[in-house]
């Protein structure tokens, strides 16, 4: 399927390595012009020369990095047309190491940085009656489970999703969510956690993942690929959990 990507410019956060790495790949495959942007300048400007793309290192929790990052690739490729906010972070573990500090350091490193870069570009998208949003949350938003200030902020953005794809969808421009179950790369979190206790993984699996596995960045740049396409321009507003059925929410 051809997803009218040729050409389009893209900026994907956090895209360096794991899901966002992937999720640029696939844009890139569809002829999309990808920028990327992470904090260390070394995954960038290595992922960046794979992909035939622009790299930009730059420090996304803050509004003055958000807004360089959006300066110079559009300064290089043009308007940013396609914005996938994949930069998220954890603070805390559990209620007995999180409180007023962990809930603020989950929102500046999850909801504040998807709010910031995305009303950077989304005027001149309405202008021009089309682009995508995409962010990136987690299971752990559409329901109970995982760090209490992570599933605070990813639920945060969640919300955001639905609110703004309401107010700009007669712009031609989409908005939605992908929510991400267990993901395995090599140097995620996951995968330091095998290492560490692969008896305990291995239990976690079988208990947890219907299908027997930890899903691939792949299988999430996929269908974020696909909510950025022509075809996909009545979804909006939608959260869709990529898990394998892990999660149990029913909406």
């Amino acid at each position: 399927m051809d997803l009218g990507l040729e050409g389009r410019v893209a900026f994907v956060s956090a895209a360096g390595k794991g899901i966002g790495l992937a999720i640029a790949r696939a844009l890139a495959a569809e002829g999309a012009r990808v920028a990327i942007a992470a904090r260390t300048e070394e995954d960038v400007k290595r992922a960046a020369q794979e992909l035939n793309g622009h790299g930009v290192a730059a420090d996304l929790l803050t509004a003055a990095g958000c807004r360089a990052a959006v300066e110079e690739t559009e300064q290089v490729l043009g308007p940013i047309e396609i914005l996938v906010n994949n930069l998220g972070t954890r603070a805390g573990s559990s209620w007995a190491d999180t409180g007023h500090e962990q809930f603020s350091a989950a929102l500046a490193g999850n909801l504040l940085p998807a709010v910031g870069l995305t009303e950077l570009v989304l005027p001149a998208m309405r202008n021009r009656k089309w682009g995508r949003v995409v962010v990136i949350a987690s299971i752990w938003g559409r329901e109970a489970g995982g760090a209490p200030a992570y599933n605070a902020a990813k639920a945060a953005e969640i919300s955001f999703t639905k609110s703004l794809a309401r107010e700009v969808a007669a712009d031609g421009v989409t908005v939605n969510c992908v929510a991400p179950g267990s993901i395995l790369w090599e140097g995620g979190g996951w995968d330091r956690r095998q290492k560490a206790d692969p008896d305990g993984i291995r239990e976690f699996v079988e208990r947890e993942m219907p299908l027997g596995r930890f899903g691939r960045p792949e299988e999430v740049a996929d269908l974020v690929a696909f909510l950025c396409s022509s075809q996909a321009a009545l979804v909006n507003g939608a959260c869709i959990p990529v898990d394998g059925g892990q999660s149990r929410s029913n909406i």
